[in-house]
Order: C-alpha cells, then sequence, then structure tokens
C-alpha cells in the first residue's frame, strides 16, 4: 500500500517524495510516506489522491490531522502514514531526519 500511495503522489506531482520503512524502528507504523506540495491548495489534492487510491486499492480510509492551509497534514492508514508538508513546515519538522535510523525505501525529487 505505501508504494501505491507514493504512486498517487507522483500523478499528482508531489515534490520530494520519500518512502520510509520504520519496521523495527517505530512500534506504531511500518511506513511513512513524506511529501512536499507548493500551496496548501496542492496539498490537500495531494492527501485526497492517496485517501482515494487507498480506499480504491485496500479498500481502507484514512484518518486525517491537521489542515492543509496549515502547511501540513497527517493521514493514517494505519501501518502507513502519509505526512504532506509545506516547504516551511517539512524543513521545520525536519521528520527524515528525526527518523534517521529508518530505511529509505523510495526518494523522489
Amino acid at each position: 500500500m505505501a508504494r501505491s500511495l507514493v504512486d498517487a503522489l507522483e500523478s499528482k506531482k508531489a515534490e520530494d517524495i520519500v518512502l520510509l520503512d520504520l519496521r523495527g524502528t517505530c512500534l506504531f507504523a511500518d511506513y511513512f510516506v513524506i511529501c512536499t506540495g507548493s500551496s496548501g491548495r496542492m496539498i490537500g489534492a495531494l492527501v485526497e489522491a492517496a485517501a482515494e487510491s487507498a480506499e480504491k486499492t485496500q479498500g481502507i480510509r484514512a484518518r486525517n490531522e491537521g489542515r492543509p492551509e496549515g502547511g501540513w497534514v497527517l493521514a493514517d492508514f494505519g501501518d502507513v502514514i502519509l505526512h504532506a508538508f509545506s516547504a516551511e513546515k517539512r524543513g521545520y519538522y525536519e521528520l527524515e531526519r528525526f527518523w534517521d535510523q529508518a530505511k529509505v525505501v523510495v526518494r523522489i525529487q
């Protein structure tokens, strides 16, 4: 499922997509998908595309936190968590640095 989210995000022109394998590092998720959107509207479209993909391919609905206008939306798909950021918020929170022990499975620049 994580890879299908990456594909959905890529098709909507997400920027700097990273798929992190957290297995063995984290107890609450197996994967993080992190991406950047150029605006609040774009972040909303990215989360919506990922949610549609997960529902269509896996029958899973996301639980969302945050607002696109705020620069960060977290979409929880169970074992996979999507973080869609503005560039500013992504730089501020530095999730890749915080989870630096996770394996980078995919990085699409």
